[in-house]
């Protein structure tokens, strides 16, 4: 029964400190620092001209 224990705590703490590393990782390379704009992103219009992707250029072959 102790050796279960101490094989599960083992694992546990394996995940617990992996965890940890990938949120830190992700704090250092800036995963959280626009929790804002997707948000924002879903009300605006994908129709709207002002969009860069959705402007007509001249050159286009009609």
């Amino acid at each position: 029964m102790t050796q279960i224990l101490a094989f599960l705590f083992s694992i546990s703490a394996v995940w617990i400190i992996i965890l940890l590393f990938r949120i830190l990782w992700a704090i250092k390379n800036g995963q959280f620092e626009d929790m804002e704009g997707p948000a924002q992103r879903i009300l605006m219009d994908d129709d709207d001209p002002m969009i860069p992707h959705n402007q007509v250029r001249d050159s286009a072959p009609e």
